[in-house]
Protein backbone atom coordinates (compact mmCIF):
# COMPACT_ATOMS: atom_id res chain seq x y z
CA UNK A 1 0.00 0.00 0.00
CA UNK A 2 1.28 3.46 -0.89
CA UNK A 3 1.86 5.94 1.96
CA UNK A 4 -0.75 8.76 2.05
CA UNK A 5 1.71 11.29 0.60
CA UNK A 6 2.19 9.13 -2.51
CA UNK A 7 -1.47 8.58 -3.37
CA UNK A 8 -2.51 9.93 -6.79
CA UNK A 9 -4.36 13.03 -5.53
CA UNK A 10 -2.41 13.70 -2.32
CA UNK A 11 -1.01 17.00 -3.66
CA UNK A 12 -4.49 18.56 -3.79
CA UNK A 13 -6.32 20.16 -0.84
CA UNK A 14 -10.11 20.16 -1.10
CA UNK A 15 -12.44 22.22 1.07
CA UNK A 16 -15.73 20.35 1.31
CA UNK A 17 -18.85 22.41 2.08
CA UNK A 18 -21.27 19.79 0.76
CA UNK A 19 -24.28 18.14 2.35
CA UNK A 20 -26.76 15.32 1.72
CA UNK A 21 -25.60 13.19 -1.26
CA UNK A 22 -24.71 14.77 -4.61
CA UNK A 23 -21.91 16.99 -3.29
CA UNK A 24 -20.48 14.41 -0.87
CA UNK A 25 -20.49 11.85 -3.70
CA UNK A 26 -18.37 14.23 -5.76
CA UNK A 27 -15.87 14.85 -2.97
CA UNK A 28 -15.65 11.16 -2.11
CA UNK A 29 -14.17 10.49 -5.57
CA UNK A 30 -11.30 12.83 -4.66
CA UNK A 31 -10.94 11.63 -1.06
CA UNK A 32 -10.77 7.98 -2.05
CA UNK A 33 -7.64 8.64 -4.10
CA UNK A 34 -5.78 10.55 -1.44
CA UNK A 35 -6.81 14.20 -1.76
CA UNK A 36 -6.42 16.17 1.47
CA UNK A 37 -10.15 16.68 2.00
CA UNK A 38 -11.27 19.01 4.79
CA UNK A 39 -14.96 18.62 5.56
CA UNK A 40 -16.32 21.92 6.86
CA UNK A 41 -19.49 21.97 8.96
CA UNK A 42 -21.19 24.64 11.04
CA UNK A 43 -20.49 24.47 14.78
CA UNK A 44 -22.86 22.22 16.68
CA UNK A 45 -24.62 25.03 18.49
CA UNK A 46 -25.71 26.84 15.30
CA UNK A 47 -26.35 23.90 12.97
CA UNK A 48 -30.05 23.87 12.10
CA UNK A 49 -29.70 21.21 9.44
CA UNK A 50 -29.15 18.14 11.60
CA UNK A 51 -30.23 14.97 9.87
CA UNK A 52 -29.41 16.16 6.35
CA UNK A 53 -27.56 13.27 4.79
CA UNK A 54 -28.69 10.83 7.43
CA UNK A 55 -27.59 10.02 10.96
CA UNK A 56 -23.85 10.61 11.36
CA UNK A 57 -23.14 7.05 12.47
CA UNK A 58 -25.55 5.57 9.92
CA UNK A 59 -24.65 3.88 6.61
CA UNK A 60 -25.41 6.84 4.32
CA UNK A 61 -23.28 9.38 6.18
CA UNK A 62 -20.41 6.98 6.81
CA UNK A 63 -20.31 5.96 3.15
CA UNK A 64 -20.16 9.41 1.56
CA UNK A 65 -17.89 11.20 4.04
CA UNK A 66 -15.07 8.70 4.51
CA UNK A 67 -11.42 9.63 3.98
CA UNK A 68 -11.94 13.22 5.13
CA UNK A 69 -10.92 15.28 8.13
CA UNK A 70 -13.60 17.36 9.82
CA UNK A 71 -13.52 20.96 11.07
CA UNK A 72 -16.16 23.52 12.01
CA UNK A 73 -16.44 27.06 10.63
CA UNK A 74 -19.37 29.45 10.96
CA UNK A 75 -19.48 30.99 7.47
CA UNK A 76 -22.16 33.45 8.60
CA UNK A 77 -19.70 34.98 11.05
CA UNK A 78 -17.30 37.64 9.66
CA UNK A 79 -14.44 35.97 11.50
CA UNK A 80 -15.52 32.58 10.18
CA UNK A 81 -15.73 33.80 6.59
CA UNK A 82 -12.31 35.44 6.91
CA UNK A 83 -10.91 32.18 8.28
CA UNK A 84 -12.43 30.21 5.41
CA UNK A 85 -10.80 32.54 2.90
CA UNK A 86 -7.44 31.98 4.60
CA UNK A 87 -7.92 28.29 3.89
CA UNK A 88 -8.89 29.10 0.29
CA UNK A 89 -5.56 30.88 -0.17
CA UNK A 90 -3.74 27.55 0.14
CA UNK A 91 -6.41 25.17 -1.19
CA UNK A 92 -6.87 23.78 -4.68
CA UNK A 93 -10.58 22.97 -4.76
CA UNK A 94 -13.78 24.07 -3.03
CA UNK A 95 -16.95 22.02 -3.52
CA UNK A 96 -20.46 23.16 -2.55
CA UNK A 97 -24.05 22.21 -3.32
CA UNK A 98 -25.98 25.18 -1.95
CA UNK A 99 -28.77 26.80 -3.94
CA UNK A 100 -27.08 29.22 -6.41
CA UNK A 101 -28.06 32.38 -4.54
CA UNK A 102 -26.77 31.12 -1.17
CA UNK A 103 -23.07 31.09 -2.04
CA UNK A 104 -23.28 34.66 -3.32
CA UNK A 105 -25.04 35.72 -0.15
CA UNK A 106 -22.36 34.02 1.94
CA UNK A 107 -19.56 35.56 -0.11
CA UNK A 108 -18.12 32.27 -1.35
CA UNK A 109 -19.06 32.47 -5.03
CA UNK A 110 -16.37 31.95 -7.68
CA UNK A 111 -15.67 35.65 -8.16
CA UNK A 112 -15.04 36.06 -4.43
CA UNK A 113 -12.91 32.93 -4.10
CA UNK A 114 -10.82 33.50 -7.23
CA UNK A 115 -10.03 37.01 -5.99
CA UNK A 116 -8.42 35.33 -2.97
CA UNK A 117 -6.76 32.53 -4.96
CA UNK A 118 -6.78 32.69 -8.79
CA UNK A 119 -5.78 29.00 -8.90
CA UNK A 120 -8.86 27.82 -7.01
CA UNK A 121 -11.27 25.40 -8.69
CA UNK A 122 -14.85 25.75 -7.46
CA UNK A 123 -17.15 22.77 -7.98
CA UNK A 124 -20.87 23.55 -7.63
CA UNK A 125 -23.95 21.32 -7.81
CA UNK A 126 -27.47 22.70 -7.86
CA UNK A 127 -30.91 21.31 -8.52
CA UNK A 128 -31.58 22.96 -11.87
CA UNK A 129 -28.55 25.03 -12.91
CA UNK A 130 -26.84 28.20 -11.76
CA UNK A 131 -29.04 30.42 -13.94
CA UNK A 132 -32.45 30.24 -15.56
CA UNK A 133 -36.09 30.26 -14.46
CA UNK A 134 -35.70 27.35 -12.00
CA UNK A 135 -32.28 28.29 -10.61
CA UNK A 136 -33.53 29.12 -7.12
CA UNK A 137 -35.78 26.10 -6.77
CA UNK A 138 -34.71 23.56 -4.14
CA UNK A 139 -33.35 20.41 -5.74
CA UNK A 140 -34.16 16.82 -4.86
CA UNK A 141 -33.24 13.58 -6.63
CA UNK A 142 -36.76 12.32 -7.27
CA UNK A 143 -37.79 15.68 -8.76
CA UNK A 144 -34.88 15.40 -11.22
CA UNK A 145 -35.80 11.79 -12.02
CA UNK A 146 -39.26 12.98 -12.98
CA UNK A 147 -38.20 16.08 -14.91
CA UNK A 148 -35.30 14.34 -16.64
CA UNK A 149 -37.51 11.63 -18.13
CA UNK A 150 -36.19 8.64 -16.19
CA UNK A 151 -39.46 7.90 -14.40
CA UNK A 152 -41.35 7.90 -17.70
CA UNK A 153 -39.32 4.96 -19.05
CA UNK A 154 -39.02 3.02 -15.78
CA UNK A 155 -41.54 0.38 -14.75
CA UNK A 156 -43.90 -1.99 -16.54
CA UNK A 157 -45.77 -0.82 -19.65
CA UNK A 158 -48.89 1.06 -18.60
CA UNK A 159 -47.87 1.12 -14.95
CA UNK A 160 -47.25 4.85 -14.83
CA UNK A 161 -44.05 6.64 -13.78
CA UNK A 162 -41.77 4.74 -11.39
CA UNK A 163 -38.89 6.06 -9.32
CA UNK A 164 -35.58 4.25 -9.70
CA UNK A 165 -34.41 2.56 -6.51
CA UNK A 166 -31.24 4.64 -6.08
CA UNK A 167 -30.76 8.44 -6.09
CA UNK A 168 -29.34 8.29 -9.58
CA UNK A 169 -29.54 12.05 -10.29
CA UNK A 170 -27.66 12.83 -7.07
CA UNK A 171 -25.01 10.22 -7.72
CA UNK A 172 -24.39 11.09 -11.35
CA UNK A 173 -24.31 14.83 -10.66
CA UNK A 174 -21.59 14.09 -8.11
CA UNK A 175 -19.65 11.94 -10.56
CA UNK A 176 -19.89 14.50 -13.37
CA UNK A 177 -18.72 17.26 -11.04
CA UNK A 178 -15.75 15.20 -9.88
CA UNK A 179 -14.82 14.58 -13.51
CA UNK A 180 -15.15 18.29 -14.26
CA UNK A 181 -12.91 19.16 -11.32
CA UNK A 182 -10.27 16.76 -12.64
CA UNK A 183 -10.48 18.43 -16.06
CA UNK A 184 -10.09 21.88 -14.48
CA UNK A 185 -7.08 20.73 -12.44
CA UNK A 186 -5.45 19.35 -15.58
CA UNK A 187 -6.12 22.61 -17.41
CA UNK A 188 -4.67 24.57 -14.50
CA UNK A 189 -1.34 22.83 -15.03
CA UNK A 190 -1.11 24.70 -18.35
CA UNK A 191 -2.85 27.99 -17.54
CA UNK A 192 -2.06 28.47 -13.87
CA UNK A 193 -5.67 29.53 -13.27
CA UNK A 194 -8.62 27.76 -11.74
CA UNK A 195 -12.12 27.53 -13.10
CA UNK A 196 -15.73 27.28 -11.96
CA UNK A 197 -17.11 23.79 -12.65
CA UNK A 198 -20.83 23.29 -12.18
CA UNK A 199 -23.66 20.97 -13.06
CA UNK A 200 -27.11 20.21 -11.70
CA UNK A 201 -29.30 17.24 -10.88
CA UNK A 202 -31.43 18.05 -13.93
CA UNK A 203 -28.48 18.29 -16.33
CA UNK A 204 -26.97 15.08 -15.00
CA UNK A 205 -30.28 13.24 -15.25
CA UNK A 206 -30.94 14.32 -18.84
CA UNK A 207 -27.37 13.36 -19.78
CA UNK A 208 -27.82 9.96 -18.16
CA UNK A 209 -30.87 9.32 -20.35
CA UNK A 210 -28.26 8.85 -23.07
CA UNK A 211 -29.69 6.93 -26.06
CA UNK A 212 -33.23 7.32 -24.74
CA UNK A 213 -32.77 11.09 -24.88
CA UNK A 214 -31.21 11.05 -28.35
CA UNK A 215 -34.09 8.91 -29.65
CA UNK A 216 -36.06 12.11 -29.11
CA UNK A 217 -33.47 14.70 -30.16
CA UNK A 218 -32.62 12.90 -33.41
CA UNK A 219 -35.84 11.13 -34.39
CA UNK A 220 -38.54 12.74 -32.21
CA UNK A 221 -39.39 9.31 -30.78
CA UNK A 222 -40.81 9.41 -27.25
CA UNK A 223 -39.48 6.34 -25.39
CA UNK A 224 -42.05 4.37 -23.41
CA UNK A 225 -41.89 2.01 -20.45
CA UNK A 226 -40.51 -1.36 -21.45
CA UNK A 227 -40.47 -2.98 -18.03
CA UNK A 228 -37.82 -5.67 -17.78
CA UNK A 229 -37.42 -5.85 -21.54
CA UNK A 230 -34.65 -3.87 -23.18
CA UNK A 231 -36.21 -0.95 -25.07
CA UNK A 232 -34.55 -1.80 -28.39
CA UNK A 233 -32.77 -5.18 -28.21
CA UNK A 234 -34.82 -8.38 -28.55
CA UNK A 235 -34.62 -10.79 -26.80
CA UNK A 236 -33.27 -9.07 -23.71
CA UNK A 237 -35.19 -9.22 -20.48
CA UNK A 238 -36.21 -11.09 -17.35
CA UNK A 239 -37.37 -14.69 -17.65
CA UNK A 240 -38.76 -17.23 -15.18
CA UNK A 241 -37.01 -20.55 -14.66
CA UNK A 242 -37.91 -23.70 -12.81
CA UNK A 243 -36.85 -22.18 -9.49
CA UNK A 244 -36.60 -18.43 -9.97
CA UNK A 245 -35.72 -15.78 -12.54
CA UNK A 246 -32.77 -14.86 -14.71
CA UNK A 247 -31.77 -12.00 -16.97
CA UNK A 248 -30.89 -12.96 -20.52
CA UNK A 249 -29.44 -10.56 -23.09
CA UNK A 250 -29.04 -11.30 -26.76
CA UNK A 251 -29.30 -9.20 -29.90
CA UNK A 252 -28.20 -9.97 -33.44
CA UNK A 253 -28.30 -13.14 -35.53
CA UNK A 254 -25.26 -14.81 -34.00
CA UNK A 255 -26.53 -14.34 -30.45
CA UNK A 256 -29.98 -15.58 -31.48
CA UNK A 257 -28.39 -18.72 -32.95
CA UNK A 258 -26.57 -19.41 -29.67
CA UNK A 259 -29.74 -18.89 -27.63
CA UNK A 260 -31.97 -21.22 -29.64
CA UNK A 261 -29.24 -23.88 -29.80
CA UNK A 262 -28.68 -23.74 -26.03
CA UNK A 263 -32.41 -23.85 -25.31
CA UNK A 264 -33.02 -26.61 -27.86
CA UNK A 265 -35.30 -24.47 -30.03
CA UNK A 266 -33.49 -24.57 -33.38
CA UNK A 267 -36.25 -26.33 -35.33
CA UNK A 268 -39.11 -24.40 -33.75
CA UNK A 269 -37.40 -21.06 -34.35
CA UNK A 270 -36.51 -21.93 -37.96
CA UNK A 271 -40.09 -22.89 -38.77
CA UNK A 272 -41.58 -19.47 -38.01
CA UNK A 273 -40.65 -16.36 -40.06
CA UNK A 274 -41.46 -14.15 -37.08
CA UNK A 275 -38.18 -15.33 -35.55
CA UNK A 276 -36.05 -15.00 -38.68
CA UNK A 277 -34.43 -11.58 -38.24
CA UNK A 278 -33.71 -8.91 -35.63
CA UNK A 279 -36.45 -6.78 -37.16
CA UNK A 280 -39.06 -9.52 -37.14
CA UNK A 281 -38.22 -10.56 -33.59
CA UNK A 282 -38.49 -6.93 -32.43
CA UNK A 283 -41.89 -6.64 -34.14
CA UNK A 284 -42.98 -9.82 -32.36
CA UNK A 285 -41.34 -9.33 -28.97
CA UNK A 286 -44.09 -11.02 -26.95
CA UNK A 287 -44.07 -14.08 -29.21
CA UNK A 288 -40.27 -14.25 -29.15
CA UNK A 289 -40.17 -14.01 -25.36
CA UNK A 290 -42.89 -16.64 -25.02
CA UNK A 291 -40.86 -19.08 -27.12
CA UNK A 292 -37.87 -18.71 -24.82
CA UNK A 293 -39.93 -18.62 -21.65
CA UNK A 294 -41.49 -22.02 -22.30
CA UNK A 295 -38.06 -23.63 -22.60
CA UNK A 296 -36.50 -21.80 -19.64
CA UNK A 297 -39.13 -23.19 -17.26
CA UNK A 298 -37.71 -26.66 -17.80
CA UNK A 299 -34.50 -26.13 -15.79
CA UNK A 300 -33.10 -24.18 -12.83
CA UNK A 301 -31.67 -20.68 -12.89
CA UNK A 302 -28.16 -21.87 -12.00
CA UNK A 303 -28.11 -24.46 -14.76
CA UNK A 304 -29.38 -22.07 -17.41
CA UNK A 305 -26.94 -19.34 -16.38
CA UNK A 306 -24.04 -21.77 -16.61
CA UNK A 307 -25.14 -23.17 -20.00
CA UNK A 308 -25.94 -19.80 -21.55
CA UNK A 309 -22.70 -18.19 -20.44
CA UNK A 310 -20.74 -21.20 -21.69
CA UNK A 311 -22.37 -20.59 -25.06
CA UNK A 312 -21.37 -16.92 -24.94
CA UNK A 313 -24.84 -15.59 -24.16
CA UNK A 314 -24.92 -12.92 -21.41
CA UNK A 315 -27.14 -14.10 -18.57
CA UNK A 316 -27.20 -13.79 -14.82
CA UNK A 317 -29.24 -14.02 -11.64
CA UNK A 318 -31.46 -11.35 -10.11
CA UNK A 319 -30.14 -10.71 -6.61
CA UNK A 320 -31.39 -9.08 -3.46
CA UNK A 321 -28.69 -7.02 -1.75
CA UNK A 322 -27.66 -9.80 0.64
CA UNK A 323 -27.23 -12.13 -2.33
CA UNK A 324 -25.12 -9.54 -4.14
CA UNK A 325 -22.47 -9.61 -1.42
CA UNK A 326 -22.64 -13.40 -1.13
CA UNK A 327 -21.76 -13.82 -4.81
CA UNK A 328 -18.30 -15.30 -5.37
CA UNK A 329 -17.32 -12.75 -8.01
CA UNK A 330 -18.36 -9.80 -5.83
CA UNK A 331 -16.35 -11.31 -2.99
CA UNK A 332 -13.37 -11.87 -5.27
CA UNK A 333 -13.47 -8.21 -6.34
CA UNK A 334 -13.45 -7.09 -2.71
CA UNK A 335 -16.34 -4.66 -3.05
CA UNK A 336 -17.26 -4.97 0.63
CA UNK A 337 -14.64 -2.77 2.20
CA UNK A 338 -13.71 -2.72 5.88
CA UNK A 339 -12.87 0.61 7.53
CA UNK A 340 -11.90 0.90 11.23
CA UNK A 341 -14.04 3.39 13.16
CA UNK A 342 -13.21 4.63 16.67
CA UNK A 343 -16.86 4.51 17.80
CA UNK A 344 -18.51 1.90 15.60
CA UNK A 345 -15.63 -0.55 15.39
CA UNK A 346 -15.05 -2.03 11.95
CA UNK A 347 -17.63 -0.76 9.47
CA UNK A 348 -18.21 -2.39 6.10
CA UNK A 349 -18.57 0.13 3.27
CA UNK A 350 -18.42 -0.23 -0.51
CA UNK A 351 -15.05 0.48 -2.09
CA UNK A 352 -14.47 2.76 -5.05
CA UNK A 353 -15.13 0.69 -8.20
CA UNK A 354 -12.09 1.98 -10.12
CA UNK A 355 -8.95 -0.13 -9.99
CA UNK A 356 -5.53 1.51 -10.21
CA UNK A 357 -2.88 -1.19 -10.15
CA UNK A 358 -0.64 -0.78 -7.12
CA UNK A 359 -2.87 1.79 -5.44
CA UNK A 360 -5.32 1.14 -2.62
CA UNK A 361 -7.61 3.93 -1.40
CA UNK A 362 -7.04 5.08 2.19
CA UNK A 363 -9.37 3.79 4.91
CA UNK A 364 -9.98 6.87 7.02
CA UNK A 365 -13.35 6.76 8.83
CA UNK A 366 -15.90 9.54 8.53
CA UNK A 367 -14.94 12.28 11.03
CA UNK A 368 -17.00 13.47 13.94
CA UNK A 369 -18.15 17.08 13.68
CA UNK A 370 -15.11 19.33 14.12
CA UNK A 371 -12.89 16.39 15.10
CA UNK A 372 -9.81 17.80 13.38
CA UNK A 373 -10.39 21.55 13.76
CA UNK A 374 -7.26 22.27 15.81
CA UNK A 375 -5.08 19.90 13.77
CA UNK A 376 -6.14 21.25 10.38
CA UNK A 377 -6.11 24.94 11.31
CA UNK A 378 -2.62 24.55 12.73
CA UNK A 379 -1.51 23.40 9.29
CA UNK A 380 -2.84 26.69 7.92
CA UNK A 381 -0.92 28.75 10.49
CA UNK A 382 -3.70 29.18 13.10
CA UNK A 383 -2.07 28.95 16.53
CA UNK A 384 -3.68 28.03 19.84
CA UNK A 385 -4.27 31.62 20.92
CA UNK A 386 -5.96 32.57 17.67
CA UNK A 387 -8.02 29.38 17.70
CA UNK A 388 -9.21 30.22 21.22
CA UNK A 389 -10.23 33.68 20.05
CA UNK A 390 -12.12 32.23 17.08
CA UNK A 391 -13.93 29.79 19.38
CA UNK A 392 -14.86 32.61 21.72
CA UNK A 393 -16.21 34.62 18.77
CA UNK A 394 -18.33 31.68 17.60
CA UNK A 395 -16.40 31.48 14.32
CA UNK A 396 -15.46 27.81 14.70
Amino acid sequence: MLPPSDLPLSRFTVLDLTRVRSGPTCVRQLADWGANVIKIEAPDEIDTGKGMGGERHGPDFQHVHRNKRGITINLKSPDGLALFKRLVEKADVVVENYRPDVKTRLGIDYAALSAVNPRIVLGSISGFGQTGPYARRPGFDQIAQGMGGLMSVTGLPGQGPVRVGIPVADLTAGLYTALGIMVALLEREQTGRGRWVHTSLLEAMVAMMDFQATRWTMKHEVPKQAGNDHPTTVPTGLFHTKDGMINLAGGGQEMWRRIVETLGLVEEAAADPDFATDKSRAANRAKTNALLQKALLEDTSANWIERLNRAGVPSGPVYSMDQVFADQQVQHLGLEWAVPHPVLGEVKLVRAPMNLDGVEPPRRPTPERGEHTAEVLAEFGIGEAELARLREAGAV
